[in-house]
C-alpha cells in the first residue's frame, strides 16, 4: 500500500489539496456511474489524467479513496451545522437553515452521496468506518436537538420525535435519487419543503 506524504510548504500544500479534491470528485462520479467495484484502477487514471504512480500520490488505495469520497460528504456538513446550531436563533428558523445547508451541500456533493448510499457495505467492517459513522451520527444528533428545543419551546409538537427525524432523514438522503440538477426544483425549494412538512407535521400531532 502506498504512503501518501503531503508537501509541507503552504502554496504546495494547497495546490495538492486542490488537486486532491479532484481526485476524489472524479472517482465519485466513475464511482457512481459504474460502480466501486466495477471500476478500475487504470480507469481512475484515465478520468483523473494522471499516471498510475501520479494517482498513489494523491490516495493510499483505491478503498480509502472510498473513505475519502464519505469524509468530502461528511465533515464540512457537520462543522457548517455546528455553525447553525450556534447561532441564537429559534428552532424552527435553525431547523430551516439546517435544511438550506444540507440540500446545498447534496447538490455540491449528489455523486458522493450516491456512493455513500450504493457503497457504504464495501467500507462498514473496516476500522476507518468508526469515523465516518460517527460524524454521521454526530450530525443526526444535532438535528434531533433542533427538534427538543422546539418541543422544548412549545413551537414544535410531535407524537414520537424518533420517527419524524428518521422520516426527516430519509426524505434527504433519499433526494440524489430522483432530483435532477436542471429540473424546475433547485435545493432551495426542496429544502423548504421538506422544513414545511415537518413543521406542518409538528403543529398537528
Amino acid at each position: 500500500m502506498a504512503t501518501v506524504t503531503p508537501p509541507t510548504r503552504p502554496a504546495l500544500r494547497e495546490r495538492y489539496e486542490r488537486r486532491r479534491r479532484e481526485v476524489i470528485a472524479t472517482a465519485a462520479r466513475l464511482f457512481a456511474q459504474r460502480g466501486f467495484q466495477a471500476t478500475s484502477m487504470s480507469e481512475l487514471t484515465e478520468a483523473t489524467g494522471l499516471a498510475a504512480g501520479g494517482l498513489y500520490h494523491y490516495i493510499e488505495s483505491k478503498d480509502k479513496l472510498l473513505i475519502s469520497i464519505c469524509d468530502e460528504l461528511l465533515d464540512p456538513l457537520l462543522e457548517r451545522a455546528r455553525e447553525i446550531v450556534a447561532e441564537p436563533a429559534p428552532p424552527a428558523e435553525q431547523l430551516r437553515a439546517l435544511l438550506h445547508a444540507w440540500l446545498a451541500h447534496i447538490a455540491g456533493h449528489r455523486d458522493h452521496m450516491l456512493v455513500f448510499a450504493q457503497e457504504r457495505h464495501v467500507i462498514e467492517r473496516e476500522p476507518q468506518w468508526r469515523r465516518v459513522r460517527g460524524r454521521r451520527k454526530a450530525f443526526e444528533q444535532l438535528l434531533d436537538d433542533v427538534l427538543v428545543r422546539g418541543e422544548a419551546d412549545g413551537t414544535m409538537h410531535f407524537e414520537d420525535r424518533g420517527f419524524a427525524l428518521l422520516t426527516l432523514l430519509g426524505m434527504v438522503n433519499y433526494t440524489p435519487q430522483w432530483w435532477n440538477p436542471r429540473g424546475r426544483l433547485g435545493p432551495e425549494q426542496i429544502a423548504d419543503g421538506y422544513c414545511d412538512l415537518i413543521l406542518r407535521a409538528s403543529a398537528s400531532a
